[in-house]
């Protein structure tokens, strides 16, 4: 039996049918339809998982992370979707994605490797209680339940809940024995204070370096794409960041974040190449000098947040203001209001405890016959397909293992 038809579930779907003998394979999901995050992801067209993937991707135990990701290999996945007639492209990013640009190609190729190997798939069963009995499961969904000599858990934790994974699943596990970590969005947007300047760049993407520290401790510094919104920043660097922000507030820490708009200089590289500017340039404004640096929607912007006239000479803005100018720019403080949670987070930090599964099986060392996949699991991924990998190594270990093991 498998619990959720997600990423992970279907991997698991598969290599359990592929092994299953004489047995029966079921999956129950609680949707009407099954992969709404697949299909949603990477924009639609499904980031499958990326070239190079290390435990170092990956926030958890990442020893136990390594072992998991050295059973299931970036090439076994190209060459397993490459078995099931989907073609991956490798991007620029190193992502790698289906060549038809359409995730919907990922799922239907999923879901036809089911139907060929005769894996019984149920939709709309939500499952309320797992029961251990006799040496076997009783697995109770909203019409019925059914006796399982393995279960395979894999509803997904608590991102995007619309899609059916709504943390029910948690509840299941800590009914069965299991210790459960604190939850939180994580590859989410972050929504800034309105006093920011954010609206008036809403669209705009740029390359930055950005700083968490948390209880006046730096706890991630990265480089990459900020995206400007309406709401506040997203972006690849903002979105991998986010797990810190999140984390604190749940834990009731203070977390600062802020951003160096000129990622390859230091404040006083910068103050000397605006010195430099003001006196072979004298008399070009503060705004036009600052868009040598930075987009000129972000040069004004920068001006107005600190009460500068952006139509001064370079050469006659007072000291304070050209110190503030520099702060704004290599320093800038995102006022973080919240995030903008489950419903626009792609993953979720957080779950059961990678400590309480046997990494080679992915079978819980306190319930046995009872296996914990994908996401539900304490370990979140960066963005760029990695959470994906992570899916499909779990799911297609704990599938291998629950039909390998005596019946």
């Amino acid at each position: 039996m498998i619990v959720g038809g997600g990423a992970a579930g279907l991997a698991a779907a598969i290599a359990s049918g592929e092994r299953k003998g004489g047995r029966r394979v079921v999956l129950l999901d609680g949707a009407k339809t099954l992969g709404a995050k697949i299909l949603v992801s990477g924009g639609g067209r499904c980031n499958v998982t990326h070239e190079a993937v290390t435990a170092a991707d990956f926030f958890g135990n990442r020893r136990i992370i390594k072992n998991v990701l050295a059973a299931w290999s970036v090439e076994r996945t190209i060459e397993w979707f490459a078995g099931m007639g989907v073609e991956l492209k490798r991007e620029s990013t190193g992502k790698l994605f289906p060549t038809t640009d359409k995730a919907r190609t990922v799922l239907n190729a999923l879901l036809d490797r089911c139907h060929d190997l005769s894996v019984e798939i149920q939709t709309d069963r939500r499952v309320s209680a797992i029961e251990r009995a006799d040496g076997e499961f009783v697995v109770r969904y909203s019409e019925g339940a059914i006796a399982a000599r393995a279960v395979i858990l894999a509803t997904g934790g608590r991102s995007l809940p619309k899609s059916g994974s709504d943390g029910s699943g948690y509840e299941v596990a800590r009914s069965l024995g299991h210790s459960q970590t604190s939850t939180v969005p994580a590859l989410v947007p972050l929504v800034l204070h309105e006093t920011m300047f954010h609206r008036m760049l809403s669209g705009l993407s740029q390359d930055v370096a950005l700083t968490t520290v948390v209880g006046g401790k730096p706890v991630d510094l990265r480089r990459g794409s900020l995206l400007w919104t309406h709401f506040g920043v997203s972006g690849p660097v903002v979105m991998d960041a986010s797990r810190f922000w999140t984390l604190a507030r749940e834990q009731g820490e203070q977390a600062h974040v802020s951003v160096s708009l000129v990622p390859h200089w230091t404040p006083e590289a910068a103050r000397a190449w605006f010195m430099a500017q003001a006196a072979a340039n004298p008399r070009k404004s503060l705004g036009k000098t600052l868009t040598l640096m930075v987009p000129e929607r972000l040069a004004e912007a920068v001006c107005t947040s600190i009460g500068a006239d952006a139509r001064t000479p370079a050469a006659q803005v007072p000291r304070g203001e050209r110190d503030g100018v520099v702060a704004a720019l290599t320093r800038l403080s995102l006022p973080v209001a919240t995030d903008r949670g489950w419903n626009h987070a792609e993953v979720t930090a957080g779950g059961i405890p990678l400590e309480e599964i046997n990494y080679r099986t992915m079978e819980s060392k306190l319930v046995p016959g009872l296996y914990l996949i994908g996401e539900m699991l304490d370990c979140d991924g960066r963005i760029g397909g990695f959470n994906f990998q992570w899916a499909w190594a779990t799911g297609y270990v704990s599938g291998c293992a629950a039909t390998a093991s005596p019946a």
